[in-house]
């Protein structure tokens, strides 16, 4: 007696446990088992870049190019002028509103061709700018302006703001073949 005792407890152990765990897993299915219940994902929400939600400016008030600047703290505009002349206005995070810094220049570094070079755009104070601030920075090279306009140059834009230094990648819109003359100023 003891052992049957014995036995009937070792299968309640094992049963009820047993039977409880399929009982579980039956709940909640449909005849069929495939219908999945309660809060199961079956799709996934539609990947984002973090930047969706505002929108990216695409030209500069001067009509130049846009250069974002740290995580679109500020911008740049770089515009081509007439005879090699290149100006670079500093601007704000919505790059509509020139913003007056304390550089008093500013660097395009690009590569073309297997060589590096610096060029220096320095400080031209517009009316609006404080005393000892600038937002326009010019220069006037016909090398850089050509290296500017050639597909195979790699161009970075390096500034100093608020004694951070910032940089970006120069990108030159090209939509359609133009000259230097079709630029708006």
């Amino acid at each position: 007696m003891k052992f049957r005792k014995s036995i009937r407890r070792s299968l309640a152990v094992f049963c009820i446990p047993t039977f409880g765990l399929l009982l579980s897993q039956s709940i909640g299915c449909s005849e069929s088992g495939s219908t999945p219940t309660g809060n199961t994902i079956t799709e996934l929400p539609p990947e984002t870049d973090g930047h969706e939600g505002h929108a990216h400016p695409s030209e500069g008030p001067h009509h130049g190019d846009l250069v974002e600047l740290g995580n679109e703290e500020f911008h740049a505009e770089v515009v081509h002028g007439e005879a090699g002349s290149i100006t670079v206005y500093i601007l704000d995070s919505s790059a509509k509103t020139a913003v007056s810094i304390d550089a008093t220049e500013l660097a395009i570094n690009i590569s073309h061709d297997g060589n590096a070079e610096q060029f220096k755009l320095l400080a031209e104070r517009e009316v609006t700018d404080p005393e000892g601030k600038s937002s326009r920075f010019s220069i006037k090279d016909e090398e850089l302006a050509k290296d500017l306009d050639d597909h195979d140059a790699s161009a970075k834009l390096v500034v100093m703001i608020d004694g951070k230094s910032f940089s970006g990648k120069i990108e030159h819109q090209h939509e359609g073949e133009h000259s230097h003359d079709d630029h708006k100023h």
